[in-house]
């Protein structure tokens, strides 16, 4: 057991809780604005594929298509850049995993094991904030 708690305390040292904030931020960020890369041309223009996605796969019972593919487009953008740069850290982490429970139970309900992926590190930011290596922590913010 001493050589289990000897590799546990040196692996703490070794690894900094900055590092591993960081890694999961840049970790939650990349699918989500992968996937908003893939709705849009050039800079931000919605494709008429986004729209009838929206129109017919992801059917959303509280909101119509054209909003909802303009306001899911948009925060695929900005909370994962937000979340890279450590800034509003744990409202965009608030954001993108509201938004990973509505994919998970009006768009892909059999994708459960990729969405708790996701919750994972979100809730990690939310509950431990960003990480000593961020604009949040250098501006005070957090």
């Amino acid at each position: 057991m001493t050589a289990i708690r000897t590799l546990h305390e040196y692996l703490t040292r070794a690894v900094p809780e900055a590092a591993i904030a960081l890694l999961l931020r840049l970790g939650i960020a990349a699918p989500f604005l992968l996937s908003g890369r893939t709705k849009v041309e050039g800079a931000l223009t919605l494709t008429d594929t986004t729209f009838f996605l929206f129109q017919e796969d992801y059917r959303l019972p509280f909101l119509a298509p054209e909003p909802a593919a303009y306001l899911a487009t948009y925060a695929e953008h900005l909370f994962p850049i937000l979340i890279i740069l450590g800034l509003a850290t744990r409202l965009s982490a608030v954001a993108l995993l509201g938004m990973t429970i509505v994919i998970q139970i009006f768009v892909v309900p059999l994708g459960w094991p990729t969405h708790l992926l996701w919750a994972g590190p979100l809730i990690y930011l939310i509950a431990r904030g960003p990480g000593a290596w961020s604009l949040d922590r250098a501006l005070r913010l957090d």
